[in-house]
């Protein structure tokens, strides 16, 4: 029997995969739209609701009558904390409330946070679990962790559950692509340590499908999961994986050291606020790009949902980079 799924976000990269895969599954999907956002790009057969989150009406008319939410939406750019907190904290307190209000019947409440809220692992290889301490080191991973904070406090009332995934690629995202793009013309510019760094990645399909699994499932109300691939990545291997599709045969690379780094991220940040625009790069995100190890287990999720990654490194950089070169991105 199918079910009345909202989903906000949902015209960013992740959310249009939710929407392609609960509309397969036949399921019917509720949208939450902001008022200036274009509905052009939705498949058929979503129902829309427009308003903002500072809008309870509006809110109230999104949950209302529907199975389970996932809350997409959300900023990764902001001048400050303040900003940050108005895009991912602000959202989720109104969402709840509006939940509470409108829909106590709900079956879960999904809040797909970040990785960042938990902060970098020690080492590279097992990563950090659900059970460390949360220590994130930038203002976006402190945002994320305020709203877990305020699901978990809601989790009396209603049935939370909160994914944190990784580095997130596949079609249609921009962030991986810059990546790509320079290994495409021979370059390579990390900041830190490239010979040393480890991160977790997961394919978007792989995603959603532990986003979903998480979002039904009975042992994951008032639970945290890392949804990732089965393995942390280093650089050595995504090159080797995009080399064989880009046909690059020589790389040039350049590891950007810390001091260096630090002056930009500052240089960059104080021009935003000059002009009132979050930059690029800022102190505050260069404190994640100096990271050794964002790498997390995927150990509780394979256990309690059953979930494990299906794509490989190989296999998923293979279709990211093909859909590219496909739409004229590289």
């Amino acid at each position: 029997m199918s079910e009345t799924i909202l989903v906000t976000g949902s015209t960013g990269f992740i959310g249009m995969r939710v929407l392609k895969s609960l509309l397969e599954e036949g399921e019917r999907v509720k949208v939450f739209l902001r008022t200036e956002s274009l509905a052009s790009s939705l498949p058929e057969g979503v129902e829309v609701v427009r308003g903002s989150f500072s809008d309870m009406e509006s809110l109230g008319r999104a949950v209302c009558d529907v199975d389970r939410i996932v809350h997409l939406a959300g900023v990764t750019k902001a001048l400050d904390e303040k900003g940050y907190d108005m895009g991912n904290v602000m959202p989720v307190r109104n969402l709840l409330e509006a939940t509470k209000k409108h829909n106590p019947a709900l079956k879960r409440f999904l809040f797909v946070s970040s990785l960042t809220v938990a902060g970098p692992a020690s080492e590279g290889i097992h990563g950090v679990k659900e059970s460390d301490p949360a220590q994130p080191v930038s203002a976006y991973g402190r945002s994320k962790l305020r709203a877990e904070t305020l699901c978990m406090e809601s989790s009396g009332l209603i049935p939370v559950t909160i994914v944190r995934p990784p580095a997130v690629y596949g079609p249609g995202d921009r962030d991986v692509l810059q990546v790509f793009q320079m290994l495409a013309k021979g370059v390579l510019v990390s900041a830190g340590s490239a010979a040393t760094q480890r991160f977790s990645m997961i394919y978007v399909d792989d995603l959603v499908r532990g986003i979903m699994a998480a979002a039904r499932s009975e042992k994951a109300v008032g639970r945290v999961y890392y949804i990732t691939s089965s393995c942390s990545s280093s650089w050595d291997e995504v090159i080797a994986a995009a080399r064989p599709v880009l046909g690059f045969t020589k790389l040039f690379r350049i590891s950007l050291p810390a001091p260096f780094v630090f002056f930009v991220g500052t240089v960059m940040g104080a021009v935003g606020s000059l002009q009132g625009k979050p930059a690029l790069i800022n102190r505050d995100k260069v404190n994640e790009l100096l990271q050794n190890y964002w790498v997390c287990s995927p150990q509780q999720a394979q256990r309690e949902l059953g979930f494990i990654a299906e794509t490989t490194l190989a296999a998923g950089v293979e279709k990211t980079i093909s859909w590219y070169l496909r739409k004229g991105w590289l």
